[in-house]
């Protein structure tokens, strides 16, 4: 399927899920991440939710994360498409941009080349660990500046696509996704 279906056919699903059953399927999320082996790094980059959007609630991932002691980085959007990852401190201030999306205001910048593991917001995703953002390219150029071996995984509140027939060159594919019901794999 083509990633501009996916986005239509994904963003009517998310319309038709309550609050509750966000809740619910990101807990779930949170608990399924502790199985993977991702747990011995240090510097990890979590999105923070968009709830109009009706996004993976990350907060239970954040939770996890401050009581294991990582170094957690946060995005900031640029106009260039570009994300800054500013640490989460104790007087970090987080506040909505023009879009919506909470994000730290200013902070101790960290280089992308740091990340260890990337939690990543997702439309949809196929059975290769190709994935469909919202189609600006933020976390394509995240990733592109991070070194080859960080860890790549989506959250998901929905099971893989069979295939995303219009992959492009740039398009980097997931270490894994997790859902509420099962680990994928790549």
């Amino acid at each position: 399927m083509l990633k501009k279906d996916l986005r239509l056919i994904y963003s009517k699903r998310r319309e038709n899920l309550t609050s509750q059953s966000i809740l619910d399927s990101s807990l779930l999320i949170a608990n399924r991440l502790l199985q993977l082996p991702i747990w011995d790094y240090s510097f990890y980059h979590l999105f923070l939710s968009i709830t109009d959007k009706k996004e993976v609630d990350t907060s239970f991932i954040m939770s996890i994360l401050q009581g294991k002691d990582k170094n957690i980085l946060l995005p900031k959007m640029l106009d260039d498409l570009n994300l800054v990852n500013y640490l989460l401190t104790d007087s970090t201030l987080i506040k909505k941009n023009s879009w919506n999306i909470p994000e730290p205001v200013d902070g101790i910048e960290v280089s992308a080349k740091k990340i260890d593991v990337v939690f990543l917001p997702l439309m949809a995703f196929d059975e290769k660990g190709h994935r469909v953002g919202y189609g600006k390219g933020f976390y394509d150029v995240l990733l592109s500046k991070c070194r080859p071996d960080v860890i790549k995984v989506g959250l998901s509140l929905f099971k893989a696509e069979e295939k995303i027939v219009d992959i492009d060159t740039h398009d980097i594919p997931l270490n894994y996704c997790v859902t509420p019901d099962r680990i994928y794999s790549f």
